[in-house]
């Protein structure tokens, strides 16, 4: 083997990752999009957990993403703390439509800093950002002698202008993104918000949460992969995983 060779395997680590969330804010369509850059609707809950892998490369070194996703159902929370135990990275899940969703995060992310490893990078990433409306469309304004025009009486309604006639879009946005990185930065979170349909902000985020895990202490504490912790071998599980092969839906 080559020194270059030596080197990359060196700089190469393991990272086990898990997501957290209530159910259908769509955390396996994060993790779907993430290794496959593939969005499938309308799939049915996730039951029990999902394993996928995926690789990040940073500029010095490239991280092997062992990805647990997780059933967002109550009745499936007794068996998170087997998925978080020993993890270096988490993404908790909150849907930006629904506003319940953020609690339940919030008190994923308390489980994790009262259980979970202390070193353990923590990301609350907002999904479903295709929902929203950032910003208001403008209001078309009349020419001086389409105003000339204008009876005095004259009211406007929708579509007189020439523009669609269908209503506008209401904001379906529930949880405010002031609020919810307000929230972040007192609890020493990342934060995004990211849409796993349109594909917005995924690459990043994992990307940053690459960047943040100290890596140097896995490396010298001896982590035990998490195929030894889990009899899954990492040839079972390549980054590709077609989730219906598995039994395991979105």
């Amino acid at each position: 083997m080559s020194e270059n060779q030596g080197l990359q395997q060196e700089r190469s680590v393991q990272v086990k990752l898990v997501l957290l969330g209530e159910a259908a804010v769509g955390k396996s369509s994060i993790v779907l999009r993430f290794v496959s850059n593939e969005f499938q609707s309308n799939k049915e809950p996730t039951i029990g957990a999902a394993f996928l892998t995926q690789k990040c490369r940073l500029e010095d070194r490239v991280l092997r993403y062992e990805i647990w996703d997780t059933a967002g159902q109550e009745r499936f929370h007794s068996l998170a703390p087997m998925y978080y135990r020993n993890a270096q990275a988490a993404v908790v899940v909150y849907d930006v439509t629904k506003a319940a969703s953020l609690d339940k995060a919030k008190s994923w992310v308390k489980e994790l800093q009262r259980q979970a490893n202390p070193n353990i990078v923590i990301a609350l990433a907002g999904n479903k950002l295709d929902l929203v409306t950032t910003t208001a469309p403008p209001v078309p304004t009349m020419s001086t002698a389409e105003a000339e025009d204008e009876p005095d009486d004259a009211t406007a309604t929708p579509g007189e202008s020439g523009q669609d006639s269908s209503p506008l879009p209401e904001d379906a946005r529930q949880v405010p993104t002031e609020d919810a990185q307000i929230y972040a930065a007192e609890a020493g979170l990342l934060f995004f918000e990211v849409s796993a349909k349109t594909g917005e902000a995924i690459v990043e985020m994992f990307t940053e949460i690459a960047k943040k895990i100290p890596i140097e202490h896995i490396l010298t504490s001896g982590r035990v992969t998490n195929a030894a912790r889990t009899g899954i071998s990492p040839a079972q599980t390549p980054s590709n995983v077609n989730l219906n092969d598995k039994g395991v839906t979105l």
